[in-house]
């Protein structure tokens, strides 16, 4: 027989199956039975042999009496995954020898042996007692002969489909299937729904068809259909619905001739003037309403001025700041808001105040009605050719205004212009990354964007204060700064020593340099040869072996690191004072220098020498001595038990720009005039103009124009001049 996979429950045959790979599914919902009872270290009528289909383990099993049973935790793990399973199934694959009857797997429970080949429903609820058998009913008869291979319990729905030839997705299920045919049936009702909606749509808009809509216009609670014109008598306009919108005019007034002793005039509940009888006095013409301040105010009614009787305010300012406002009887102060005690200004003009009245004036884009600046119409500037609106456009008016709309098919290069090729939006143009495209009629142009600088086509970043000491400017007012520089422009060196970045050898020292460093070989060592760049090649000097020591013929010289040191011979005599500069100085003794001023010198008994020889104090007859101190090397004439040390004054950091040095003074002062200054940082940026019409950089030099005696020198800006005394007397 050839290859089978059997199913409890379920029944398959399969030949030549192939394993899946890559099935997705809980390694902790099977049981490989062959692993989980050993059967490897199974020796008793079981025989592991090369599998039927691929190279997981398979075994055969004889006709001698075995012995095959799961351990207790095998028995565990399977009564945990049976409990209230309502379905499992049994995967196994075999070749059975012929003619031969067996069990494959058995389960018993006590007493109690499941004989049937198919278990329908299955018993899924085990006791802890209950064992497994594989290959045999029990430990007397129904054993299989065969070959067993790939041998699992699976506790999942369609356990089955994990052996699918090919398999790369979940195989669908009878319930599967069942549901997806309920999902189409569902859909066929859903159209079925949208169909008669659809068809209930299209009715209704073939009937759409045949009505005339209009939009209507809704004012002051009352509806007027398109095209019909109302007057609105509170605000003297015409006004007409179109197309859902009011449009209103100013109501046109017919010219007025008014007689010679009369003046056109506002009156109220009337939207166009009339003529009323003027009144003239002292040669001053007066309209109806208006007042003229005499003895008494009075004021024109029908071509008589009539007295009348007005109470004026009380005025809050001063009385030179007191206004009368024309035609009035009271004053007002300076300033006074005319327009606020109301006025006649339509919609399309404003009220302007002046000094003694105010006045209306059109808005840009309205013209005066018949001269009269209170009522304003729109200037259709495409009718009366006031626009600029080029080619490729058409003017459109506006209230007020207008606009220029491109021509179909054309795109917008400015409020004006428009032109048929889009370059900046499809592309088609040269403009560097950093430039802006602008349309033009005839095509495009770049413009650099702020903070860059070029022709539009090449845009490169612009900082206003430079990059200095090689810095590469990459964006606005951003440099990329050379390894040793930073700052916003590269201005500032990084100090590596003082920063504690580099670890020089203990036998040299770091010394900064601009945008670097150097490892410097201290006194007393010099470089080897090989030059290393953290100073391990500076190696010790030895003065007394090479003779460059300055000892006295009666002192022994003693080699030091990085130094040497001078012995004297042991005595009684040796008081520890110095001899220097002719004279003696005692021990502890405190002085300056002679020839240098800056350094200070003391006096002091030596501890003891090297290598255990006897304190100078115990010399017998006095030797010359060397030290060596920082910067100054010190020849004593004698030496008597001390030894003379020397170091520079400290000086008190001082926080000003400009410092000077007195003479006689050790340390600088400040000082605010930079012609003063002993200690200057040029800034080139800083000029100065000379006599000569050049712009000399700071730190530049010149000879003063007409004065061959005088020289001149550029401080930062401050031009600085001196005169030569010995020049003068030569001349």
């Amino acid at each position: 027989a050839g290859p089978k996979t059997l199913l409890l429950g379920k029944f398959c045959v399969c030949n030549n199956c192939h394993r899946t790979v890559g099935f997705g599914m809980d390694p902790d919902l099977q049981i490989d039975i062959i692993t989980e009872l050993d059967l490897v270290n199974t020796t008793l009528g079981v025989t592991q042999v090369s599998g039927l289909h691929n190279a997981s383990k398979a075994f055969l099993f004889q006709d001698t009496e075995r012995e095959i049973h799961a351990a207790p935790h095998v028995s565990e793990k399977l009564m945990q995954l049976f409990q209230n399973r309502s379905e499992f199934t049994f995967l196994a694959t075999l070749q059975q020898k012929a003619s031969t009857s067996g069990v494959i797997l058995s389960i018993r429970e006590l007493e109690h042996r499941i004989y049937e080949r198919v278990i329908d429903p299955p018993e899924t609820n085990l006791t802890p007692e209950s064992n497994l058998w594989l290959g045999q009913r029990n430990r007397k008869h129904g054993f299989f002969k065969g070959v067993i291979q790939d041998v699992k319990i699976i506790f999942i729905p369609n356990g089955y489909i994990t052996q699918c030839p090919n398999l790369n997705r979940t195989c669908p299920t009878c319930s599967d299937f069942l549901s997806l045919v309920q999902g189409i049936m569902d859909l066929q009702e859903l159209l079925a729904k949208m169909t008669a909606k659809l068809n209930y749509a299209e009715t209704r808009l073939s009937q759409l068809e045949d009505c005339h809509c209009e939009k209507t216009c809704q004012v002051n609670g009352l509806i007027y259909r398109d095209k019909d014109s109302w007057v609105e008598d509170d605000h003297c306009r015409n006004c007409t619905c179109k197309g859902g919108a009011v449009e209103c005019r100013r109501m046109s007034c017919p010219p007025l001739e008014c007689p010679p002793d009369a003046l056109p005039v506002h009156v109220d509940s009337q939207c166009c003037k009339v003529c009323k009888a003027k009144c003239i006095y002292g040669g001053k013409v007066l309209a109806e309403g208006q007042r003229v301040l005499t003895k008494s105010c009075r004021e024109c009614r029908n071509g008589v001025l009539v007295k009348v009787t007005e109470t004026c305010p009380p005025l809050n300012c001063s009385e030179k700041d007191h206004v009368l406002p024309e035609n009035q009887c009271c004053s007002v102060c300076r300033g006074h808001n005319f327009c606020a005690e109301g006025h006649r200004c339509g919609e399309n003009s404003e009220c302007k105040n002046w000094n003694t009245k105010a006045t209306c004036e059109c808005k840009n884009g309205y013209l005066s009605v018949q001269g009269d600046s209170a009522y304003c119409e729109d200037i259709d500037e495409c009718a009366a050719k006031m626009h600029y609106c080029h080619a490729n456009t058409v003017c459109v008016n506006l209230p007020g205004s207008y606009r220029c709309d491109c021509v179909a098919g054309y795109v917008r290069v400015d409020d004006f212009s428009c032109t048929e090729h889009d370059e900046c939006g499809s592309g088609q143009h040269r403009c560097d990354e950093n430039a802006i495209c602008t349309n033009t009629i005839r095509g495009h142009s770049c413009t650099c964007k702020p903070g860059y600088v070029g022709n539009g086509t090449v845009c490169r970043a612009f900082c206003e204060e430079g990059c200095r000491y090689g810095g590469t400017c990459v964006a606005p007012n951003k440099c990329l700064c050379p390894s040793g520089f930073t700052g916003s422009h590269c201005e500032k060196d990084i100090d590596e020593c003082a920063e504690g970045m580099i670890a020089c050898h203990s036998h040299s020292r770091c010394v900064n340099l601009p945008g670097w460093y150097h490892c410097e070989c201290r006194s007393g060592f010099h470089d080897n040869g090989s030059y290393s760049p953290a100073g391990e090649s500076c190696v010790d000097i030895d003065e007394c072996a090479l003779k460059i020591h300055t000892c006295w013929n009666d002192s022994a010289c003693v080699n030091l690191p990085g130094g040497f040191d001078c012995l004297c011979p042991s005595g009684p005599s040796c008081t520890g004072d110095c001899p220097h500069e002719g004279g003696l100085k005692r021990n502890g003794q405190v002085w300056t220098l002679r020839e240098d001023r800056c350094s200070v010198c003391s006096c002091k008994v030596r501890s003891g020498a090297p290598g255990g020889s006897p304190p100078l104090g115990s010399c017998q007859k006095p030797c010359l001595c060397c030290w060596w101190q920082k910067d100054y090397f010190l020849l004593v004439d004698k030496w008597q038990e001390g030894e003379v040390d020397c170091w520079p004054l400290q000086c008190p950091a001082l926080s000003c720009e400009y410092t000077a040095m007195s003479e006689g003074e050790c340390c600088p002062h400040c000082v605010s005039d930079p012609c003063l200054a002993d200690n200057i940082t040029y800034d080139i940026r800083k000029t100065c103009p000379d006599g000569y019409g050049i712009t000399r950089l700071s730190g530049a030099v010149w000879t003063m124009v007409g004065s061959p005696c005088t020289t001149c020198k550029c401080k930062n800006g401050n031009v600085c001049c001196s005169v030569d005394l010995e020049c003068l007397n030569n001349n």
